[in-house]
């Protein structure tokens, strides 16, 4: 077999430097935007990215050639460079340095794009830390 296919669907979870809440409301949408750019960039197309205050979660098809460390390690790396000239705000804006990176079945990617998109709502009953810490 000459060719290789692939497609391994990670639901991935980031969060700023102590917990920090700069991701604002209103740059959510250009953040998501800049993020799916950098995810496709690295040859793993994002289905979808949320995120609250605090942390983004992104589910994305893994590239057949990029690790899974290495994909996120260039999001996190090029978005902060993105952000930090955003305002004043931003300019000791930081990502955490590690993140969580879990396998999502193809009968479960709708649900995780469901939990995605309900990021505000989930955390308004379950913190980001408590949550993680059951993963």
């Amino acid at each position: 077999m000459s060719q290789s296919l692939s497609r391994i669907l990670v639901h991935s979870i980031f969060s700023t430097k102590n917990r920090e809440h700069f991701i604002k409301e209103a740059v959510r949408p250009q953040l998501h935007a800049y993020i799916a750019g950098i995810f496709k960039g690295c040859d793993s197309p994002a289905i979808v990215i949320g995120s609250v205050e605090d942390h983004v979660h992104a589910l994305f098809v893994l590239s057949k050639t990029w690790p899974v460390c290495d994909v996120i390690q260039q999001v996190k790396k090029d978005s902060s460079k993105w952000i930090k000239p955003r305002g004043l705000l931003y300019k000791n804006f930081h990502w955490q340095d590690g993140y969580g990176a879990f396998s999502v079945s193809e009968s479960h990617a709708e649900q995780v794009v469901r939990y995605i998109e309900s990021q505000e709502e989930h955390h308004r009953k379950q913190s980001f830390q408590d949550e993680f810490r059951l993963s």
